[in-house]
């Protein structure tokens, strides 16, 4: 994390020390059994924000409520002026459904693509993150534990993903994560062959390739707990987490 290839995602309830010079970013940890209240939550991320500084935060996303759009709109709105207020960019998880509601563009910096595995890798996810990027806004893919998901998240733009890949067994997914990144930024255009062959028809990786539209490399991949799925029995404690 030091050297810059690996980000560090935090969340209330994790305690995790960031590594001096990486880069982080701030989930609230609403899925799960993370999430503090939001007092708790905002004091929480004051404290984070001021100990390591908002220089190296890459953003921080605003409570949501998983996979409800409506209920997300709601809750996220009151706190995105918040999260700006401390100097940092807020993040809106977009869930199954939110096009249909309407994003509040004007009042995040990063498109977090949340909800269903289905919604986030499909057309719809693909056509609100390049808005974002035509907006000027980050993307952010959650949930992302594979070379293929990588190669989606890469194609629909996104500037960093997160996922649990290195939370099992790290000294041997770290080496493979790293070759993963590599290997995207060496061959880029597999990102569009991996994504269309699940999603379109052949033909069209080389339309899209022909109109230019190969997005730039995932700038960080985020070292995190698990997010958007059933949550796992929560382990117990060690000392340095009681």
């Amino acid at each position: 994390m030091s050297a810059g290839l690996i980000g560090c995602m935090t969340t209330p309830a994790q305690g995790a020390v960031i590594p001096p010079a990486a880069e982080y970013a701030c989930d609230n940890g609403k899925f799960g059994q993370g999430w503090p209240g939001h007092d708790a939550w905002y004091a929480w991320l004051e404290r984070t924000v001021e100990r390591y500084g908002p220089d190296r935060c890459l953003w921080a996303v605003a409570p949501d409520v998983p996979f409800d759009a409506a209920g997300t709109l709601a809750e996220s709105r009151p706190w995105l002026s918040g999260i700006r207020a401390l100097g940092i960019p807020a993040a809106f998880a977009a869930q199954d459904g939110c096009d249909l509601l309407g994003l509040p563009w004007d009042d995040f910096d990063v498109l977090f693509l949340a909800g269903s595995t289905e919604w986030k890798t499909g057309p719809v996810a693909e056509r609100l993150a390049r808005e974002a990027k035509a907006r000027g806004k980050g993307v952010h893919m959650g949930r992302v534990n594979s070379l293929r998901r990588m190669s989606i998240a890469e194609w629909f733009g996104c500037d960093s993903a997160d996922g649990t890949y290195l939370a099992f067994g790290p000294d041997k997914n770290l080496p493979r994560l790293l070759r993963w990144v590599d290997k995207l930024d060496r061959h880029p255009s597999l990102s569009g062959a991996m994504h269309t062959e699940a999603h379109a028809p052949e033909h069209t990786v080389t339309e899209t390739n022909a109109k230019g539209h190969m997005n730039t490399d995932i700038r960080r991949v985020f070292s995190t707990p698990s997010r958007r799925e059933t949550p796992a029995p929560p382990p117990r404690p060690s000392a340095r987490q009681r």
